[in-house]
């Protein structure tokens, strides 16, 4: 009589696995997949500035969200950038002392310093015509929901701060993609992307992501649940790329 095959029950198989992994001897947690790294986060401030608890409490959201940030100061070596993830140059910093240095670096960038965007070509030159920023502001026109930087929110207005504050905006060039606009002036850019290669402004390209959100100096412990939701997609969005 032919031999017959009797498949093994998969319960069985699944034993007899968990037996020859003991029989190493190692302990389970050592068969574990891997963690998957740290994303790199270079948050460049103003160190000796007085809003520097503000930037600390960035830090700490980031590193909670399970990012590597190191707090850089603004006068230190732009190089710093090339080993990271992500740039994210805070509001803290003193623009006219930063200016572009940090335009042509080729990793992914977010600001919300509306005084640096025409520095970073991200931007027109004018002052209060390409960039600037309003006060006793709380809410933006989100017009483009279904990009992931939208964080999933529905199109329309949201309440993105607990109450009224300080919100920048920009005009960005034909190549940017707008996520949010001020409420009640849609030719102010909330919150704005460009793709890697995407022409920005004065024909420049974009060296990586660039991101432009509205937050001013102290305004970060300000955001409502939708406004830090906001903020995590556009982070997430620059980190995508890189």
């Amino acid at each position: 009589m032919p031999s017959t095959s009797i498949p093994v029950p998969s319960r069985r198989r699944a034993l007899l696995a968990a037996a020859g992994l003991l029989a190493t001897g190692l302990p389970p947690q050592a068969f574990a997949a891997p963690a998957t790294p740290a994303r790199k986060v270079l948050l460049v401030v103003r160190v000796e500035g007085k809003s520097l608890p503000i930037d600390q409490k960035i830090q700490q959201h980031l590193q909670a969200r399970g990012h590597a940030v190191t707090l850089h100061s603004q006068y230190a070596p732009v190089e710093a950038a090339l080993d990271v993830d992500l740039v994210i140059l805070s509001s803290t910093i003193r623009s006219h002392d930063l200016l572009g240095a940090y335009r042509h670096v080729p990793v992914p960038l977010l600001t919300w310093e509306n005084d640096l965007l025409d520095d970073l070509a991200m931007a027109g030159k004018r002052a209060d015509v390409d960039f600037g920023s309003v006060e006793k502001q709380r809410y933006v026109w989100l017009v483009n929901a279904p990009h992931p930087m939208a964080a999933g929110l529905p199109a329309g207005v949201v309440d993105v701060y607990e109450k009224q504050a300080t919100m920048a905006w920009g005009r960005p060039g034909l190549g940017a993609t707008t996520i949010a606009t001020l409420h009640g002036q849609p030719e102010k850019a909330a919150i704005f992307g460009y793709e890697k290669g995407a022409t920005m402004d004065y024909e420049s390209l974009a060296p990586a992501r660039r991101v432009m959100f509205f937050l001013d100096n102290e305004t970060f412990p300000n955001l409502s649940a939708a406004g830090l939701k906001l903020f995590d997609a556009a982070v997430d969005w620059a980190l995508q790329a890189h």
